[in-house]
């Protein structure tokens, strides 16, 4: 579990988000992501080259917060560490695609392997820490 049965419910009916990291002066910032659930972690896609990648491989620490998106606008904050997986990286890039299509049967098309190699991209874990929020509004 992520946090209470009401928030991983939340969470599991998402899939957009903000995410923080910290700049190396301790600064935030934020970008706006797709995610996915991976058991008791989120995911989402990025390249090795963005900075949100570069901060993580920094310092660790990592907040996200999960959006509703329709009224009454229920969010989540989700603070934790974050690790950047660079190996075996297609399983994480599937999970985030069907998240994002809402479509839990959707397949790679051909050379999906190729351009995520081509791209560089990786996939960043969260593992939630604190959990805090209002997920039941109205």
């Amino acid at each position: 579990m992520i946090g209470t049965p009401e928030q991983d419910a939340f969470v599991n009916k998402q899939k957009w988000a903000v995410v923080t990291t910290l700049r190396a002066d301790g600064s935030p910032t934020n970008s706006i992501i797709f995610f996915a659930r991976d058991g008791d972690t989120l995911i989402f896609s990025t390249t090795a080259d963005r900075l949100k990648t570069k901060t993580l491989k920094r310092d660790n620490r990592i907040a996200i917060c999960v959006l509703d998106e329709g009224a009454p606008y229920g969010y989540l904050n989700i603070e934790g560490t974050g690790t950047v997986e660079d190996a075996d990286i297609i399983p994480g890039h599937i999970a985030v695609n069907r998240a994002m299509r809402a479509d839990p049967n959707w397949q790679p098309p051909e050379g999906y392997t190729q351009r995520l190699a081509d791209e560089g991209r990786v996939i960043i874990r969260i593992h939630p820490a604190r959990v805090s929020g209002v997920v039941n509004r109205g």
